[in-house]
Formats: structure tokens, sequence, C-alpha cells
């Protein structure tokens, strides 16, 4: 990466020296300050010293970028990072903050970070994604592994046994096809390589807060073991899930959305959230277990008669354990909440599963739960059994107290939500909508990260969800 930390320190100098050199004349009148010149840097290959952007700089990033050698880069607020697009999967640009180094993005609401492509006409899969890398806990060997997709060195490793580790702060941050690295139609059941905002491995230590993802040809974010929590995460109109959970994750998020408001032109299955333990189901540890309160999910607009495309709200598979509470699931034609053989005896027997105080709705009113029979995976079917213990309250004798106090709407429009499937929508809860009241942040896992609402889905009567700078729905 080209270096303009010099140039920018030693011109003040040099204007002083010049100043001091000569007789300073008599004038009528000081003249107008005189704009800095924009610059045009390139980013590439690996920045290993602390490095800082400029808001005022139009930057390129050209290929693989790793910081690393425990380098810090800080990008201020307001800075634009376009990133060449590349038909090649060998040569998607990316930026990867490998194990020990940070990255600090100061973005405001006003002034936020966006990584887009420089492509003059912008597609999903122009380059893979910011990937960060980070020292916590995995479910991997010796808690250790490498990331899929790039070629398997030191600087692609992550995990260990940190997990308050700190990669950084990101905070207003707005990232744009991306999603590069997967290829069209990949198989339901391979591991997903990096896409969107990945984080892998990364610790409790780690801020993330205001984070949009959308356009992405993958999933939007990813979190590959680690303990790093989140807060008012957005992702929309990605091509396959929007919240992908593996490798032993055990982290707390709270405030997201998940929008896809017309059906996913890549994958088969694009579900709001998709969770698993390994790729094999086995039992290693940490089990997967994301711990989610206040989610909003909302699926393509219109109904799926035959539910052809597969896609669910939520998909728990392959071992994994979860907490979900406070969320409205809603407007996936196949299913809201669908388990599998492995992961339904986890919650119906309480064996460390949570699905409490939400809202459920599928276009077809007897899929809001469903059950994956194994199989080749596309045996999808309704699942009345857990959708009788889903809905059992503290006045019946309670079968199952993990899965249950969840409401059913069955249709989309009595959750009344303000405003769906609009240029810009809104997610607040209109007047008279039950998810206005009945969030529950009671429990053990509830108690720290937090914040104490009463009401479900991602967003309340204030909307921190609205279209502004930061997010851009288009």
């Amino acid at each position: 990466m080209k270096n303009i930390l010099p140039f920018k320190l030693c011109l003040p100098m040099l204007l002083a020296s010049a100043l001091c050199s000569c007789k300073k004349e008599k004038t009528s009148q000081e003249g107008p300050p005189v704009s800095q010149p924009v610059q045009n840097e390139t980013i590439s290959g690996d920045i290993t010293a602390n490095t800082t952007l400029s808001e005022n700089t139009n930057y390129t990033l050209k290929g693989r970028v790793f910081v690393k050698n425990n380098a810090v880069l800080t990008i201020p607020a307001g800075t634009t990072i376009k990133v060449e697009p590349s038909s090649a999967t060998d040569s998607k640009g990316a930026l990867i903050i490998a194990r020990g180094a940070k990255i600090n993005i100061n973005g405001t609401s006003d002034k936020p970070v966006v990584f887009t492509s420089a492509a003059t006409a912008k597609a999903p899969g122009d380059w893979a994604g910011i990937i960060v890398l980070g020292k916590a806990t995995t479910n991997g060997p010796a808690g250790i592994l490498r990331v899929q997709g790039l070629p398997s060195t030191a600087d692609t490793e992550f995990g260990g046994n940190t997990d308050n580790d700190n990669s950084g702060v990101i905070r207003y941050l707005r990232v744009e096809y991306a999603g590069g690295l997967n290829p069209l139609n990949e198989p339901e059941w391979a591991v997903d390589m990096p896409s969107g905002l990945s984080l892998q491995g990364v610790g409790s230590g780690t801020t993330i807060e205001n984070v949009m993802v959308k356009h992405s040809r993958d999933d939007a974010f990813q979190f590959v073991g680690g303990t790093v929590n989140a807060k008012y995460l957005i992702a929309y109109k990605n091509g396959d899930d929007n919240f992908d959970f593996d490798r032993g994750y055990t982290g707390k998020l709270q405030f997201l959305i998940s929008y896809n408001p017309t059906v996913s032109f890549v994958a088969l299955r694009a579900h709001g959230v998709e969770s698993l333990n390994d790729e094999n189901a086995s039992d290693i540890l940490p089990y997967t277990r994301p711990i989610i309160s206040n989610m909003t999910i909302i699926g393509p607009e219109g109904t799926d008669p035959d539910a052809t495309h597969l896609s669910q709200g939520i998909y728990i598979r392959k071992n994994t354990r979860f907490n979900i509470q406070n969320s409205i699931i809603a407007g996936y034609s196949s299913g809201g909440l669908m388990l599998c053989p492995k992961t339904k005896p986890i919650l119906v027997n309480n064996f460390g599963s949570y699905f409490r105080f939400n809202i459920v709705n599928s276009d077809n009113p007897d899929r809001a739960f469903t059950y994956d029979t194994g199989g080749d995976g596309n045996n999808i079917i309704p699942d009345p059994e857990v959708a009788n213990y889903a809905v059992q309250m503290d006045d019946n004798t309670i079968a199952k107290p993990s899965v249950s106090k969840n409401k059913v709407s069955n249709t989309i429009g009595e959750i009344k939500l303000q405003g769906l499937y609009t240029a810009n929508p809104n997610f607040s809860p209109a007047s008279g909508s039950e998810a206005l009241s009945g969030g529950n942040l009671g429990g053990a896992d509830f108690q720290t990260f937090f914040t104490q609402v009463t009401y479900r889905g991602a967003v309340g009567t204030d909307n921190w969800a609205s279209a502004g700078t930061w997010i851009n729905w288009q």
C-alpha cells in the first residue's frame, strides 16, 4: 500500500519554513482557505505496520490484502473503499485481518464507512468480503481452524483459547456486493467460504455495532467459532443465508434484521438464519450455540404455494444448540423454524436449546414449524408436534418449557409492522401490534450484554433502522 502519511506530516513543516524565510507584506484581506486536493490511493499486498486511512482519499482495494504482524488498520468516518472486481475466484478482492492484528472502523450514522464494488455495473460477488480472524475458541482440532477457500497459511489460521480476544472496533459499516468466493448453486451441505462480514474465531473483546451487509452473492454475516457479541446488524437482499453460525460460535446478538423481499437468485435454501455444529453433525465441543434476542426476519413477498424454494426463516441443523427469544419470523412459504433429526430432540427435551416469546408466521400457516427428515435435505414437512409445544402458556401444563410462549400469526399482516415491501421499509410495530409487548429477557443467558426491552422484534417505537446515510435499502 502506498504510504501517504510522510507527505502529510512534512507538508506543514515545508509551509512553515517558506513563510519564515520571507517578510510578510501587509495585505488588505486574507484569502479563503485552500482545500486540499483529493488523493487517489491503491490498497494492495500486506499491511504490517499501524496504518490510518484518510476520509478525503479515493481508495481502491486490489486483490487480497492482509493486515498482519499485530498491525492496526484504522478507517475514519466517511471513508469509502472500492474493491476492484474480478471474475476469477482466486483473485477476488478481500480484506483479511489476521490473528493478533486489529481493525478499527470508526464510522458514524451520518458518515459511515462503506466497502463496495469498484465496477461501473456493480453485481453480487464482485469481491469476497471482510474477514476478521481472532484467537477465541472454536471446535476445531486444538481449537484451531483455517479459513475455507483461502490458501492454508499462518495468515489464514484462526481460533485458540482467548475468549476475550480483541480484534478491534467496527461501528457504522456498510458492505456491498461481496460473496464472490462461493460458487453459484453451491451444494447445500458444503462448508461455506467467507462472505460479507466473516467473523472467524473473533473474541468478546471486539466491538461490532451498526453494520449493514447487502447484495452479497452468498451469506451476509458469518460467525465461525468465537465469542464475539454484536448489536444492530442488517442483512438485505443477499443470495444465501443472512446470518450463518458454525464451528462452536457461542456469542450474543441483539437487534438483528434479516430482510429478503424477493426470492434468492443463487441458493435453493437462502435462510434468514442457519446454524450448524460442524459438517459431520458431531459432538465436538464447544457446541455452536448463538444466543439471540430481538431479531426480525422477513422473507419474500407473496406466497409460494408449493414451497419450492425451501428457504426457511430459521434452520437449526447438524447438532447445533441455540437460544432465540423475543423475535419475529415471518414471510417464508416453506417454513418459519425448521429442525432436523439431530436438533429437534435437543429442543423439545430441554437439552440446551430454547425458542420462546417469539412471533412466528409462514405464508402457508401449517408450516410455521417444520421438520427436515434428513435424507437429501429436500423433504421438508410440517411439524405439528413442535407447533403444539410452541404456543403453550403459563395457564397450560407446560410439557416442553424450552419451546413455549410463542405466538403463531396466520398472516404476516396480523403482526402489524408499519411498512414491509416498500422502497424504505419500516419494521416498527404499528399501534395494536402484539410485538409492542411480550418480550422477556429473563434467564441466565440474558443477564449480561443485552439491552433490557419488552418489545419483540428488532425495532420498537424508536426506529433505529430507518433509511438514512448508513442504511441504504437500494
